[in-house]
């Protein structure tokens, strides 16, 4: 089979394990039917901006040309860092796009990648946001009303927890097991100032995330269509938004946000 277009992040289901659809043009693979199979990818040099459409030489964080990552709202600095919005006060590069992502219920969550980390997601994109980052388990923690308080939690909690996932060790699945997140909750609350323990969640469900990988690499390197513009092998397994290739190789989809790429396995 062939298909062909630009592509985007993986879109992910949560079952067990969990499904992804490698998005392509306006068609979808399920990759976890691949798994176990050769696959192979080409990229001819055509990269397209994921918000204006426009060829550019250079992707710009994950998919936007140059003019995009000044001026696009889903490019902002609030995007990464969220305690900046300042939406609740009529600023923002686009307030319709704000109110409808930066003005809505935001959670504060505790996941393990690896380690403990802290991080901040809209309220739609829970589960995919820990999906995306490879987590294995998840506790929402803190719900709040616009995206700006559930930064300024974040930045006060990173004094006592990393805000980043050792991206190596999460795919070599190497694990920390010994949190238990319903202690590790309520020890992170008490860290916090009053007037923001009033934003805690109800939810104590803890979410476990099983990934599609038939065998965890020991050694891992790295691969980019920009270095090989073709990358083949057996796909033995899928986590975050990484393609896990035989012989250790990886594959980061996401930071391949908008390239064209002719895609093929066998039937």
């Amino acid at each position: 089979m062939e298909y062909q277009g630009n592509i985007l992040k993986m879109r992910t289901e949560l079952v067990d394990p969990i499904r992804y659809f490698f998005r392509i043009g306006n068609q979808e693979i399920d990759m976890n039917a691949l798994l176990g199979k050769q696959i192979r990818m080409q990229f001819d040099g055509q990269i397209n901006c994921i918000s204006c459409g426009k060829r550019t030489k250079t992707s710009f964080s994950q998919g936007f040309c140059y003019s995009c990552l000044q001026t696009a709202p889903e490019a902002s600095e609030t995007v990464v860092r969220p305690e900046l919005s300042k939406a609740e006060f009529g600023i923002a590069r686009d307030m319709e796009w704000a109110k409808e992502h930066d003005l809505i219920d935001h959670f504060v969550y505790l996941a393990v990648s690896s380690e403990l980390k802290v991080g901040v997601t809209r309220h739609h994109q829970i589960p995919t946001r820990w999906i995306d980052q490879g987590a294995s388990y998840a506790i929402r923690l803190i719900k709040t009303p616009n995206r700006h308080i559930a930064g300024v939690v974040e930045v006060f909690l990173k004094k006592y927890f990393t805000d980043k996932t050792n991206w190596r060790d999460m795919l070599k699945n190497n694990v920390a097991e010994h949190f238990n997140l319903l202690e590790e909750k309520e020890n992170v609350l008490r860290l916090l100032p009053t007037e923001l323990q009033q934003y805690r969640s109800d939810d104590e469900e803890v979410i476990h995330l099983n990934y599609p990988v038939l065998e965890y690499p020991e050694k891992i390197t790295s691969l980019s269509f920009d270095k090989e513009p073709v990358i083949e092998g057996i796909l033995q397994g899928i986590k975050g938004q990484y393609l896990l290739l035989d012989g250790g190789r990886v594959l980061n989809i996401r930071k391949h946000n908008g390239y064209f790429l002719t895609f093929t396995f066998g039937s």
